[in-house]
């Protein structure tokens, strides 16, 4: 059994113009020592996915399918105490903005502080001496002087690393990561990645990160679950996701990645509205390659690629040839709908 084991989840907010399904039946699982990444365009879904874990999305939102298992319980169906044992201790969330996260009137050890003792029972000294364990361990300089800084001390860099490690301070067995170092510049962003591969590797850590950024995926991910309209499109190991993508959405992607030895490409079109979400394969109207069978019914099975790699898409059912894929687009477009 995996540490985390998504199945199906759903989750939607009624709005005046109609249910948004943010989370449509998305389906993933997280390893112990493994780093999980959930990428994707903006609004493909993958922040209310991780939200949903510990219900942070409801209310407004609220789960209207499928189950979240951890560590073989599942969230969706504990009461709200239970749950807050949870979420917070066992499973800590890390977001984009740090300075969002820290607040600027306390110091940032009392903050680490009270998260210590909030899922802990040292004492206020015993807590004080493991927040400055942590700052160390995330690579703080001088942490036994800096533990009584405020945020404003510290450096964009520095406060997320901060909030690494108010994350860790209860030994949480699964890190959710929200694009944590998006608003990083480039060094610091590498400096951050790497210190979440050694957390993983000291702490035997899950993490699930999320980032529409594919340069940060390579740097740091295992596994790879690639979103789109509240739809996973494939997933599978990174190396293989990436040397062999398989859903035509996913090698869109790969095309607006500088650097791989092609002309830079963007993705013509505009996500679905979700609210009213299209027939068949959420992306075939961006798709140069859609044929009857993707604007039709459901969102299409998942097919096996490779071994643990798989795509939502009709081309890799028997019915179809996944070499198709690889033709110009005129040959989809000439294809028999029947």
């Amino acid at each position: 059994m995996s540490l985390l084991e998504v199945r199906n989840l759903k989750t939607q907010f009624d709005t005046d113009e109609g249910t948004v399904r943010a989370v449509d039946g998305v389906s993933f699982d997280v390893d112990r020592g493994e780093v999980v990444c959930l990428v994707g365009e903006s609004g493909s879904g993958k922040t209310v996915a991780c939200e949903s874990l510990t219900k942070l999305s409801v209310p407004p939102g609220r789960i209207a399918g499928g189950s979240v298992l951890f560590d073989g319980a599942d969230l969706t169906e504990l009461s709200a105490s239970r749950l807050r044992d949870v979420r917070g201790g066992r499973i800590a969330h890390v977001f984009q903005n740090p300075q969002g996260s820290l607040d600027p009137v306390y110091t940032v050890g009392e903050q680490i502080i009270e998260a210590i003792r909030l899922h802990r029972d040292d004492s206020k000294a015993e807590a004080r001496e493991r927040a400055i364990d942590l700052l160390d361990r995330v690579g703080i300089p001088e942490p036994g002087t800096r533990v009584d800084d405020y945020p404003h001390e510290f450096s964009g860099g520095m406060r997320q690393r901060a909030v690494i490690a108010m994350a860790l301070a209860p030994d949480p067995d699964l890190l959710v990561a929200d694009e944590p170092t998006t608003a990083l510049d480039v060094t610091i962003q590498a400096s951050v990645l790497r210190l979440l591969r050694e957390l993983v590797e000291e702490f035997d850590l899950g993490v699930l990160f999320v980032t529409h950024d594919l340069g940060v995926v390579a740097e740091i991910a295992d596994r790879v679950v690639v979103m789109y309209a509240g739809k996973v499109m494939e997933r599978g190991g990174v190396h293989a996701v990436f040397d062999d993508p398989a859903h035509p959405y996913t090698r869109a992607l790969l095309r607006c990645l500088p650097g791989r030895g092609e002309a830079m490409e963007t993705i013509g079109g505009t996500l679905p509205p979700a609210t009213d979400p299209p027939d068949g394969c959420r992306f075939h109207e961006r798709c140069p390659h859609a044929v009857g069978d993707c604007r039709t019914g459901e969102q299409p099975a998942f097919h096996p690629v490779d071994n643990g790699h798989e795509a939502s898409c009709v081309y890799y059912g028997d019915e179809y040839d996944e070499g198709e894929l690889d033709a110009p687009a005129e040959v989809a477009e000439g294809r028999s709908d029947d």
